[in-house]
């Protein structure tokens, strides 16, 4: 497969020379070949993917000036053909590492700890105060109401994934939409531009200089809630790192009740992410507490 990408490449930019190159298999939604250990290339697993990654570049060119943490900067695309394996989006290499969890836990500074919740509190607060009428002119984004957005997902968990569930996991997944549904906070959510899977596989880092170095994988970006994204950080790093950053966030403390909500979700959204796209690994890594 990498090397029909690698093919699909130098047809579409025959001047571009490639010394080497290896595959990425952190990607959910997008295979990923580093070239030249200089550039990141992204071809879409699925159709459906497609016209994500083309919102995507739409996006990314909304952000070069409105954030200042690094973000991919597009050098090559091919949306000739829109097939999977054809497309694709290549960008300069964010040098760094993802900041996974166990990283985050060898951290014990407390300035270094809060130097990179105010990194990312700091991107956070940028991208969600993007203006919709900015956005518009690079990409029509859905304005979906985040409540009725949630409602369609717990259909989709009712009739795809609860045959699969204990009896205490769906009563237990029932009452959680529900308190969300009834919820005052649900019904008066301001929606922004968010990331969308704000989480440690997209997060790069300087380990040396323990700070962040960029951001990555804006695939999931749309207009949403912005506790969505803090939603992210809590799942990736636990509660005394997300509080750092959520205390950093201007009136933080109200989309905060929304937070542990949709980090209760993720799974289950795994789950169906297996089913629709035959991915048994992702189903069975969303499913497996549940059943």
């Amino acid at each position: 497969m990498s090397e029909n990408y690698i093919n699909r490449i130098v047809q579409t930019y025959p001047d571009l020379s490639i010394h080497g190159w290896q595959s990425n298999a952190i990607g959910q939604n997008n295979d990923v070949l580093i070239i030249n250990e200089s550039l990141v290339f992204r071809f879409p697993k699925y159709q459906s993917g497609i016209e994500c990654l083309i919102e995507e570049t739409k996006i990314l060119s909304c952000l070069k000036s409105r954030v200042s943490m690094p973000i991919p900067e597009l050098l090559y695309t091919s949306f000739e053909e829109l097939e999977a394996g054809k497309v694709f989006t290549g960008y300069s290499l964010i040098q760094g590492s993802p900041l996974w969890k166990k990283d985050m836990d060898q951290i014990k500074h407390e300035d270094a700890l809060q130097n990179l919740a105010v990194q990312l509190a700091g991107f956070l607060i940028q991208l969600h105060s993007v203006p919709k009428d900015e956005l518009c002119t690079y990409v029509q984004l859905e304005d979906q109401n985040p409540r009725e957005e949630m409602a369609a997902l717990f259909e989709d968990i009712q009739s795809r994934l609860f045959p699969y569930m204990r009896q205490d996991a769906r009563d237990e997944t029932a009452c959680s939409f529900e308190a969300f549904f009834r919820s005052e906070t649900s019904s008066s959510i301001q929606t922004t531009l968010i990331h969308g899977d704000f989480g440690d596989s997209n997060i790069i880092w300087n380990p040396a200089a323990r700070q962040i170095a960029g951001i990555i994988d804006f695939g999931g970006s749309g207009l949403g809630d912005p506790a969505y994204d803090f939603a992210g950080l809590l799942s990736s790093y636990g509660e005394a790192f997300y509080n750092r950053c959520i205390h950093l966030y201007p009136n933080g403390q109200d989309i905060a009740k929304r937070v542990e909500f949709y980090r209760s979700t993720f799974a289950l959204q795994e789950a169906l992410h297996g089913l629709e796209h035959q991915d048994r690994q992702a189903f069975e890594n969303g499913i497996q507490a549940y059943r």
